[in-house]
């Protein structure tokens, strides 16, 4: 069986015995279900982003209007020094 006191440890808990050896177990269970994967030869494997088929369809980054610091503060509740200011926060 598992001996799960240090994960606990780092998890700030305190688990009754009881509790200790069900998670050790299930924890065991997937300890050997990893090491049968480690002989899966991977080696003409590449590596996997996503299952799904996407394309991301990009377009040029092209500037349509440039807007001028003054402009951007007009509409703003509350700016100064050409900031926008908001309240505080701790």
């Amino acid at each position: 069986m598992l001996d799960i006191k240090s994960y606990e440890m780092m998890a700030k808990l305190d688990l009754p015995e009881e509790e200790r050896r069900w998670v050790a177990e299930k924890a065991g269970i997937l300890i050997e279900r990893f090491r049968a994967l480690e002989g899966v030869n991977t080696e003409e494997t590449s590596p996997l982003v996503t299952v799904l088929d996407v394309c991301n369809v990009l377009r040029e980054d092209i500037k349509v209007k440039e807007i001028t610091r003054e402009e951007l503060l007009e509409n703003a509740p509350s700016h100064g020094d050409g900031f926008f200011l908001v309240p505080r926060t701790r």
